[in-house]
């Protein structure tokens, strides 16, 4: 569907914001939200007529609140602070690596049998009746998108605060007058919303079934043997299997062994201890959040380490292609291999390399990475806020080891079927990715006025 622009467009007079149609205006943020009410956390819930729901920072979606999750329920003192449907908040303050400062969510979908307030970290809108809650919402989600004119966003010490309130309101904001125009535009956003985002779930579900099926691929492989297993004597289609012995393992093929993880490695190296110093430029550091779904992952952290200081720091061993690395804690039972051996190892990750005429390292990231090894990885976990698991248990865990051709053969596969996979998941990524950039192109040229959706097919 082509969008058309506005028959005739006007000067706004503010440099930022542009020319906008001949029938919009602009005013101030104030000018529709006098108040920005903060919220309360209260107290202990009493199980009495003042508990409320109290809605969180970590509650927030990309224009509502998640309903759907357990919800924390607080005593509250002030019952005039009660959000209702359709209400607009902001949030104030917060840190973490999903910083939300400054975005506005609605209360949308809420049961009319509860009731809902807002912690001391949000702030509530007070719109005009003049204002379409909903179009305000898309107009907030448009700027904050694309960080137009967001000066009242400050850092401290790692968290990031809204500088003042005040600031938000003093904001210039262009809008159409008339509100049956504000409704058009909301209803033509929502309709299109819905289905982009139904589009995006669609994919999303793709990739959970193409990675259930990695998994499912890699747990068969490392644990049954390829379809046509290669063995000592050739390639047998009708291999038996054997009682391995161990009630959680069951069968294996034959002439494949159950020995403890640790015996069949050259080396093993564990990097916990002092946390070495950070710095903006230098050695790139791995670190447990870095290792993902078998593979390292160079986006998801970028942490550095002096160059002078490396040796140091990896004194205990460097890597080298190919060696594993597994992470003890935060997240627990990650792997993968190394692909570039000029990093430095963060602590609560351990490098392993097989000796080479019994264990393929490629092999053993596959294993460890099956649903059977993961449980029984669990069962050796401790820890209250993070599972991890302690170096002296390490001698505990258990490992499936078939013929080193074998490994190779089941390696080679892997790969294969994998890469194909991944490459698939890829595309739908990418295809994820464009949806989401074209709902916020959508959104900000409905509410900027670049389109004109008045009369468009909803």
């Amino acid at each position: 569907m082509k969008l058309k622009s506005y028959p005739e467009y006007k000067d706004s007079g503010i440099k930022w914001i542009g020319k906008i149609p001949e029938e919009w205006a602009v005013h101030r943020i104030k000018s529709f939200v006098p108040y920005i009410k903060n919220g309360q956390w209260g107290d202990d819930s009493s199980g009495g007529n003042n508990d409320f729901i109290v809605l969180r920072v970590a509650d927030f979606l990309e224009f509502n609140f998640n309903l759907d999750k357990e919800l924390t329920i607080r005593n509250i003192n002030d019952t005039k602070l009660r959000l209702k449907e359709g209400d607009l908040v902001i949030e104030k303050s917060g840190g973490g690596e999903k910083q939300i400062v400054g975005r506005v969510v609605q209360l949308k979908n809420s049961s009319k049998d509860k009731k809902y307030t807002y912690s001391n970290f949000i702030g509530k809108l007070d719109i005009s009746n003049r204002m379409n809650k909903t179009f305000l919402n898309y107009y907030f989600k448009a700027f904050y998108n694309n960080r137009v004119n967001f000066n009242y966003i400050k850092q401290t010490t790692g968290i990031q605060n809204l500088d003042s309130t005040s600031l938000i309101q003093r904001e210039y904001f262009a809008y159409p007058t008339d509100k049956n125009y504000q409704k058009s535009i909301v209803s033509f956003l929502d309709k299109k919303i819905a289905e982009i985002d139904e589009l995006i779930e669609k994919d999303k579900k793709l990739i959970e079934l193409l990675k259930e099926k990695r998994t499912a691929l890699i747990n068969h492989a490392v644990t049954k043997g390829l379809p046509v297993r290669c063995t000592q004597t050739g390639l047998d289609p009708n291999a038996n299997m054997k009682d391995s012995g161990i009630e959680w393992i069951g069968k294996v093929p034959e002439g494949w062994k159950v020995v403890p993880l640790l015996k069949f490695l050259e080396s093993k190296v564990d990097y916990r201890g002092a946390t070495p110093e950070k710095v903006v430029e230098g050695v790139f550091l791995v670190t447990g959040r870095n290792i993902k779904e078998g593979k390292i992952d160079y986006e998801l952290s970028q942490e550095f380490v002096p160059e002078d200081q490396y040796k140091e720091i990896m004194h205990r061993g460097k890597p080298q292609i190919g060696d594993l690395l597994f992470t003890t804690e935060a997240p627990l039972g990650e792997v993968a291999n190394v692909d570039n051996e000029t990093v430095a190892l963060a602590q609560r990750i351990i490098k392993m390399r097989g000796q080479k005429d019994k264990l393929n390292n490629y092999y053993l990231k596959y294993y460890i990475m099956t649903a059977l090894f993961q449980r029984h990885l669990q069962s050796y976990a401790t820890g209250s806020t993070a599972l991890g698991i302690k170096a002296s248990n390490m001698c505990f865990l258990r490992l499936i080891v078939p013929f080193l051709s074998e490994q190779l053969q089941i390696v080679q596969y892997l790969n294969q079927v994998t890469d194909k996979i991944d490459k698939t998941i890829q595309k739908i990524e990418q295809k994820i990715n464009l949806l989401e950039e074209y709902k916020k192109s959508l959104i900000h040229h409905a509410v900027t006025g670049k389109i004109d959706v008045r009369g468009s097919e909803i």
